[in-house]
């Protein structure tokens, strides 16, 4: 059963029939027969200034500039040479030598951030990875056994869907691992193991900094298990890291350049909300005998390879906190539907760093292009293809290898929804019909 604190005689019921006894001096916890029990104390290291605003208006842009700092946290922290530790993971290497599939389940923000380690765990390590939403993962009778490992991602550690899949897959024989923030959660304590982002107490229900945090454990794991099955070598694994490691600094030129009150993004999103007016009171002005539809307004998201599940992550900023409709799409599949709703209405964000697909990319921003469509490309600095292509808006990103653009590919995206959020004059921090964690189906 959960926990549940009795305030009339400070006594907590803990799972397994144990009881917590708080008093002045200390926590005395005693099983059923009133035997005491040991624990083990855990610090938590979060101090109260990371909850408040700091300055900032709103939570959510607070944490977006926390990010470079957290990521080199976790590097300092979890990295040294070539070599990466996790102290708390406790599932042996004997164990990870032995899996043959991963099955990473997730929910929301953290299922973008699964997407993002399929592709890492699958170039680094080789080991087959499939990804599913935790609510479909525990219904569909999914096939893992005690060669499986299974991933489960969640900030807060007590979403009931993936808490539900975590069960399932310790029924079925398989190993769980959970990737986590909060210490203690329910995930920290079922799963056979643990990898803790540290990535301190996020407030705004749109996630932010807790997603970078997963794509930097979820890179630094598939670092991990591709030294110890011998799919890299420790020279390889150095490299790799050195590269990882330019992320923070890269991170804060993106927010210095585009994350202040002056910045062109914040004129970009003024005149995306101008824009929408204008068309919507074009609209309204028409004869209504035409039965034509209102403006689409609507924002398309498209990516490839790595960056697909950016694009997913993009779309869901955007719909979370400013109620626009948005959609996520692999670039590939945009004359398979959503080429459809390209005209002078959609607004188009293409994420086209530079990659062994950017030509791809490229082609996809010309045909949006030939049928009026407004682009917005997120692109490497220095690139000219995307400017003879001439999209209407270029966000540039630093250059850095193509595996680790997700993580600069993040802030500009954050940003974005930020943004046109606050034009239209949303609440930011606390959206309508979110919750910061989903503990019921």
């Amino acid at each position: 059963m959960p926990a549940i604190l009795d305030y009339t005689k400070n006594v907590m019921f803990l799972e397994n029939l144990e009881i917590a006894e708080v008093s002045a001096g200390g926590v005395k916890i005693i099983n059923h027969k009133g035997k005491k029990i040991s624990r083990k104390v855990s610090c938590v290291k979060w101090d109260k200034s990371q909850a408040e605003k700091g300055g900032f208006d709103h939570f959510m842009l607070k944490e977006i500039y926390e990010q470079p700092k957290i990521i080199s946290g976790i590097l300092d922290t979890r990295t040294k040479r070539s070599k990466v530790y996790f102290e708390e993971l406790k599932i042996s290497k004997k164990t990870l030598k032995r899996i043959d599939k991963i099955a990473i389940v997730a929910c929301g923000t953290a299922y973008h951030a699964g997407l993002s380690g399929k592709y890492m765990i699958e170039w680094l390590a080789h080991i087959p990875t499939l990804v599913d939403t935790s609510s479909e993962f525990r219904y569909r009778n999914p096939i893992v056994d005690k060669n499986t490992l299974v991933i489960v991602v969640s900030q807060s550690g007590e979403t009931a869907d993936t808490l539900a899949a975590l069960r399932e897959s310790k029924k079925k024989g398989a190993k769980v691992l959970g990737i986590v923030n909060v210490l203690g959660s329910s995930i920290a304590r079922e799963a056979d193991g643990v990898i803790y982002t540290h990535a301190g107490p996020e407030i705004a229900v749109a996630s932010t900094k807790a997603y970078t945090a997963q794509l930097t454990i979820l890179y630094l794991f598939s670092l991990y298990l591709a030294l110890l099955r011998g799919r890299r070598t420790p020279q390889k694994i150095r490299a790799y890291l050195n590269e990882l490691r330019k992320v923070p600094h890269l991170t804060r030129r993106i927010l210095k350049r585009y994350g202040t009150e002056s910045s062109d993004m914040k004129l970009k999103a003024k005149e995306f909300n101008q824009e929408y007016h204008k068309r919507l009171k074009l609209y309204c002005q028409e004869d209504r005998e035409e039965k034509r539809r209102a403006p689409n307004c609507c924002f398309l998201f498209l990516g490839r390879n790595v960056n697909y599940p950016s694009a997913l992550e993009g779309a869901l900023k955007l719909k979370e906190i400013s109620y626009i409709s948005a959609e996520g799409y692999p670039a590939g599949e945009m004359k398979h539907g959503p080429i459809a709703l390209i005209d002078e209405n959609p607004w188009t964000i293409c994420i086209a760093p530079e990659s062994k697909l950017h030509e791809k990319m490229i082609s996809n921003i010309r045909q949006i292009r030939a049928r009026k469509g407004i682009v917005v490309a997120i692109a490497t600095e220095g690139d000219e293809e995307i400017k003879n292509v001439e999209a209407q808006y270029i966000i540039e990103i630093p250059h850095i290898e193509q595996t680790l653009t997700p993580f600069l590919v993040a802030i500009p995206l954050q940003l974005w929804a930020y943004f046109v959020a606050r034009e239209f004059g949303e609440e930011i921090d606390q959206p309508r019909n979110l919750a910061k964690s989903v503990t019921v189906e």
